[in-house]
């Protein structure tokens, strides 16, 4: 039997791997049953080099015609890359994350080193160890991380952790770097990093915990997520500041001000509570 290639959103032609799919498919949420049925109907309709990217929408459209919170949870990698257009919501979102997670944060810092002045996307403190972070947010599924993104910011760090900081108390000492990014590195980037003590979030990276397992595990998705809402309507709520799905839980009026009906609201409600319980 001929295998099935498919055409990945960089141009490569690969095999098609069915169980790439259905674990992506099970990670959303969405039930054995559910996920059966679902890759019943995509294999009727897969043709030899088909876009990668015609396979994600047919799975996305099956989803949600069973469950809207498991194709919010499928729609992940692509609501992150509408935190932009620069990544301003996207900083903010890294932020957040790890605010949940214990760390106390500040973001978007201006920050004098031992030979010149540095902006800082974000900064996390816990016990005694402090981080500067990079935020690199890319709009586009084939953007790439570089290794001139780690060389830079390696001298960065450097120029910056050899001064104190007033960043939470008076005298703070950065004594880690973090570099983030909503797709994925190079090969060489990460060779880079590693070798100079750098670390790494990005998409797959590091393998135990990546940024995808780190919003699983938070519950934490970006309000871009949702199925309920459109893209204007996600613009207008991120522009409120509203950059969490769960922060839609107690703002009601606010849903109502952008012109969204009560019917609306109660699903939206609906997929807000299903997506992050």
């Amino acid at each position: 039997m001929l295998i099935m290639k498919v055409t990945k959103f960089s141009g490569d032609i690969v095999d098609f791997d069915i169980q790439k799919l259905k674990k992506s498919l099970l990670k959303s949420g969405a039930n054995q049953q559910v996920v059966d049925a679902v890759l019943l109907q995509i294999k009727a309709q897969l043709y030899d080099e088909i876009p990668t990217k015609k396979i994600y929408k047919l799975a996305f459209d099956l989803l949600k015609k069973q469950t809207d919170s498991s194709a919010a949870q499928y729609n992940l990698r692509a609501s992150l890359e509408m935190l932009g257009p620069a990544g301003f919501y996207f900083e903010k979102y890294i932020s957040m994350l790890f605010r949940k997670i214990g760390y106390e944060t500040r973001i978007n810092l201006l920050l004098q080193g031992k030979c010149v002045t540095h902006e800082v996307d974000v900064a996390l403190k816990k016990d005694i160890q402090l981080t500067m972070i990079e935020c690199k947010f890319h709009s586009n599924r084939n953007s790439v991380t570089d290794v001139k993104v780690p060389m830079y910011i390696l001298s960065r760090f450097n120029d910056l952790k050899s001064k104190p900081q007033a960043i939470f108390e008076e005298k703070d000492f950065i004594n880690r770097c973090l570099i983030v990014t909503n797709n994925r590195f190079s090969e060489d980037a990460i060779k880079f990093a590693t070798c100079s003590g750098l670390e790494l979030l990005s998409w797959d990276l590091p393998k135990a915990n990546t940024l995808r397992n780190l919003i699983d595990a938070t519950r934490l998705f970006p309000v871009t997520c949702l199925t309920t809402i459109t893209q204007k309507e996600k613009e207008q709520l991120l522009s409120q500041e509203i950059i969490l799905a769960e922060q839609l839980k107690s703002n009601e009026e606010l849903l109502e001000m952008i012109g969204i009906s009560s019917n609306r609201i109660k699903n939206i409600f609906k997929e807000v509570n299903a997506l992050c319980n």
